[in-house]
């Protein structure tokens, strides 16, 4: 039951001296503000580079070629070799856990310019030969047509699927694009499908500058044979890529002649373990932020403390009246606590709503000017926020606590003695 008279002596308490008041709230104030802002920031950069990563599927790995580092079996050393098809089969049919496996080729990139011809317009774009899979492992959005299917594959058709980069730099605006031929290293192939892609890095401009055609036809019209450039491996779910790559690693060595401990021939990048690294280093933010946060509100909560053991001493008299007159050890230390709670959470509530106007402000400046690389929408939910009103009235309680204690301990006799 809401007991008026209480509240108002909580006032009147919390009131009477406003400029320590204020001074006392200002350190759980900015204590639950700077935790509140750390978490922000922390969150910001996590959104930033999760954006970086895109949908791209995560437990996946990329595998190329390197120069062998070792002789073995009387191949010299510093040879280089290629991946072919007879080695995907073999990953595809001896290693576990496999979801998928889409062997590529590409022109362009870190092999040259790839000359993209379409009447008077040219360019020079990365165009990769691949499986459908690889939609799968590299999430686009096909916003006309559609990509390749295994109907394309078995085919060996010529029909290529573009980026909006790359229509935009080929095309006139309202120019139909689906079923019209561009030239790639002289071989025509016809359009079947144009994609966007979002990503939050610097490369963005230029993931929207490729292109896309079926393996097959890529082979057959670059005279690749059954070579492979380069593959993208993908685990299932609950088996980290990481696991098994070394089995991947020892069926390609195996094929090729590769010594065993020839850790240099097989260039790979771990995406996995790479994001791994990252969702460590959000879990390393987020204990900083609470660690630094609650050192802060600790340096308000004791001054809380100090203040109410003032309070008290101040109202000794009024204490020892209440003894007297039969007011309970109980309610003397519910008095004492509920002040202490209030001021705290009312102070850090504060704290909160600065908080919130201070993060509003600054996704509304983020929103009216250019994207920030690896920062994107600083925010705090509402899981937080609980969090922060928890710690707000478990800090409240342990403020009064030692005041309240002091309080009991008064007898009532001597207490009416003091002036």
């Amino acid at each position: 039951m809401f007991d008026r008279d209480k509240w108002n002596e909580i006032l009147e308490v919390l009131t009477t001296n406003w400029w320590r008041t204020l001074l006392t709230a200002f350190g759980v104030f900015w204590g639950i503000f700077i935790l509140i802002l750390l978490l922000a920031a922390g969150k910001g950069l996590e959104n930033g580079i999760r954006q970086d990563f895109g949908d791209i599927a995560t437990n996946t790995m990329f595998m190329w070629t390197m120069p062998v580092s070792k002789s073995y079996q009387g191949m010299a050393k510093g040879r280089r070799f290629s991946y072919d098809l007879d080695d995907v089969r073999d990953i595809r049919n001896n290693v576990d856990d496999l979801r998928f496996i889409s062997p590529r080729n590409q022109l362009g990139g870190f092999n040259g310019g790839g000359n993209v011809i379409r009447g008077l317009n040219s360019g020079a774009f990365d165009v990769y030969g691949d499986y459908p899979e690889i939609i799968r492992q590299e999430p686009m959005n096909i916003i006309e047509g559609r990509f390749i299917n295994y109907n394309d594959i078995n085919d060996k058709r010529k029909v290529a699927i573009i980026g909006l980069g790359v229509k935009s730099s080929l095309y006139d605006e309202g120019e139909e694009v689906l079923g019209s031929y561009i030239k790639i290293n002289g071989v025509n192939f016809m359009v079947i499908g144009v994609y966007t892609k979002k990503s939050g890095g610097g490369d963005s401009e230029r993931q929207q500058k490729q292109i896309f055609v079926p393996f097959t036809a890529f082979s057959q019209a670059f005279n690749r044979g059954n070579k492979v450039g380069w593959m993208a491996i993908t685990a299932v779910d609950g088996t980290p890529i990481t696991d098994i790559k070394q089995s991947i690693f020892d069926i390609v060595k195996k094929n090729h002649k590769i010594h065993p401990e020839d850790n240099r021939a097989v260039g790979h990048f771990d995406l996995f373990a790479q994001f791994n690294r990252v969702e460590s280093l959000f879990m390393a933010l987020k204990v900083i932020a609470y660690f630094v946060g609650i050192l802060v509100l600790l340096s308000g909560v004791i001054g809380v403390s100090n203040i109410m053991l003032i309070v008290v001493k101040e109202r000794t008299n009024e204490i020892g009246i209440r003894r007297a007159l039969g007011a309970s050890p109980g309610k003397i230390r519910a008095q004492i606590l509920t002040e202490s709670v209030f001021l705290t959470i009312i102070s850090g509530m504060a704290g909160i709503v600065f908080g919130a106007t201070i993060i509003f402000g600054l996704n509304y400046a983020l929103e009216m000017t250019e994207p920030i690389d690896m920062f994107a929408n600083p925010s705090v939910n509402l899981g937080v926020v609980s969090i922060a009103l928890a710690i707000l009235i478990v800090s409240g309680l342990f403020a009064g606590l030692i005041p309240a204690q002091n309080a009991i301990k008064l007898k009532p006799i001597e207490a009416l003695r003091t002036e």
